[in-house]
């Protein structure tokens, strides 16, 4: 008998690129609507979470994600301090749409690394 079920694998498999698109419009939309990064974040991650749970494989390099989201991390301190030191939002008004939106992307990809290593190490390191 096999861990994992056939159809919820075929099922998850053509709902990733619409968990995805959704996410990413989650987080683009972000600056005009309620939600953004935080929440298309959430989406995102959950494309992992569903691939672990239609078909568990320890296949996800968690070294990477970290990696990544410390660089998410830096960006997402970074960007905003040469924004405002530099002082783009007077000198250039019309940098604060892109500036929010490029926030938004950072934060969800930031979130989206961190979600999806919080449930990778309760999955693979703290379970029994």
């Amino acid at each position: 008998m096999r861990d994992h079920s056939e159809i919820i694998s075929h099922t998850t498999g053509i709902l990733y690129p619409f968990i995805i698109l959704f996410g990413f419009y989650i987080i683009l939309n972000g600056h005009n609507t309620p939600g953004g990064g935080f929440q298309g974040g959430a989406v995102l991650s959950a494309v992992f979470i569903s691939r672990y749970l239609a078909l568990p494989v320890n296949d996800i390099k968690l070294k990477n994600l970290q990696i990544l989201e410390k660089i998410f991390y830096i960006l997402i301190v970074g960007i905003p301090m040469l924004f405002l030191f530099l002082q783009f939002n007077f000198k250039y008004p019309f940098w604060n749409e892109p500036y929010l939106i490029a926030m938004n992307v950072l934060i969800g990809m930031k979130v989206a690394c961190g979600l999806s290593i919080i449930f990778f190490r309760f999955v693979f390191y703290e379970s029994r």
